[in-house]
């Protein structure tokens, strides 16, 4: 067994940034009043809190600070959107959101039906995409309430159009609400969710977009913080209840060392992304086109689909998923067989049984997820390890073609 560890689960988790660590560090120790008191030194930190706000707002080009929330992760975000926008619209009881979505979404859509909601669960086609033609034909005038719609597929990498998607819903019915949960895109994918000026090239339109989830894991902040973008003017009741803090929209005592953290965070992904991106682009396409050529009977999903440059999920027919991560992680290296929400389930990924991956290849799926600090030569020794795991597994699998005959 290799003692290094090759971390390619970028997805479920990243690291925490050195410059993150160092930001946060004041305030688990000197600094650690509790930025609602009145006195002096507490008035500081509650400072840090409105400057974090106001990097964040620069980061989505967003036209007000109030307007971003903090909250515990993009689970906590997706709740407060779904379950406080239909407290505040009680007329409307249709939603719309895809079949390929995370359980954050899915599960509390689920729960919206037990609750006399009517759902659309909006399918995908063999590479993962939307049908706008489908998306057009479920919006109800009238009644539908919210559009909740993910930019990146989890598992997949898989991007919807949501710039379209939420421009032909405002067209529709400027009252229909519009969400989308970002947890994937954010930090790889410049966002602008100005409604002020001209387009940027440079950005993803967001201007129809009412809100937005994301989590600081995903983009090298500590596990625990999230934040919910909220259009000003947006009809939506809050989540959390019990204290004013966020301006009465989320109670509860702010997380400041962790605040602190998103913000640098994504200040940090703003200052390298050009960087970040083209290195994330070259590392995908070597990795994809040597995996092609190395092994028989593969597929990856969605590759004919517009994806983000940094996630591969790859479908090996005639092998059972578990024990490719098993034999991966016995050389030190981490992937996934999809979300990491979803992990210790046997059953087949709901993204993949909606893209209807064949039964062959469906159990044997794996996600790579890469990052900044991923190099070359870790994706070279994956390279290396894993056609030797693929043909080791075949052999003594009663499904492949060989052992078939």
């Amino acid at each position: 067994m290799e003692n290094s560890i090759i971390y390619a689960d970028n997805n479920a988790t990243t690291c925490v940034a050195p410059e993150v660590f160092e930001a946060m560090k004041p305030f688990f120790g000197p600094e650690y009043f509790n930025p609602s008191s009145m006195y002096p030194s507490a008035s500081g930190v509650a400072q840090e809190i409105k400057l974090a706000r106001k990097r964040i707002a620069g980061f989505f080009n967003t036209d007000s600070d109030g307007e971003i929330l903090f909250t515990s992760c993009a689970t906590e975000s997706n709740n407060h959107v779904i379950f406080g926008a239909a407290a505040a619209n009680p007329n409307r009881k249709h939603i719309i959101t895809t079949a390929v979505e995370h359980p954050a979404v899915l599960s509390v859509c689920k729960e919206m039906e037990r609750r006399g909601f009517r759902v659309t669960y909006l399918p995908v086609d063999r590479q993962g995409r939307l049908s706008k033609a489908d998306f057009v034909r479920a919006l109800e005038p009238g009644n539908t309430l919210l559009v909740s719609i993910m930019h990146a597929n989890n598992e997949t990498g898989v991007l919807f159009p949501i710039a379209d998607l939420a421009r032909i819903t405002k067209e529709t019915d400027p009252e229909i609400l519009f969400h989308t949960d970002a947890t994937q895109s954010v930090s790889k994918i410049p966002i602008s969710l100005s409604t002020q000026g001209p387009k940027n090239l440079l950005f993803e339109d967001f201007r129809n977009v009412d809100f937005l989830s994301c989590s600081g894991h995903k983009f090298h902040a500590p596990k625990g913080v999230g934040l919910l973008f909220m259009r000003r003017g947006s009809r939506i009741r809050p989540f959390f209840i019990g204290g004013h803090q966020e301006g009465g929209r989320r109670g509860g005592t702010e997380n400041v060392a962790y605040i602190v953290g998103i913000s640098v965070a994504l200040e940090r992904a703003f200052r390298s992304h050009f960087e970040d991106h083209s290195n994330l682009v070259f590392l995908q396409q070597y990795f994809e086109k040597e995996l092609l050529e190395r092994i028989p009977d593969v597929e990856i999903n969605g590759i004919e689909a517009e994806r983000m440059p940094n996630t591969t999920n790859i479908s090996c027919h005639f092998v059972e998923g578990e024990s490719i991560l098993y034999e991966l992680s016995e050389y030190g290296i981490c992937a996934s067989s999809g979300s990491a929400c979803t992990s210790g389930s046997l059953e087949p990924s709901h993204v993949l049984r909606a893209m209807n991956v064949p039964f062959t290849a469906i159990h044997g799926s794996t996600r790579f997820s890469f990052s900044r600090y991923t190099t070359k030569e870790e994706v070279d020794r994956i390279l290396e390890v894993f056609p030797e795991i693929i043909a080791r597994l075949r052999a003594v699998s009663p499904f492949s073609r060989e052992n078939r005959h």
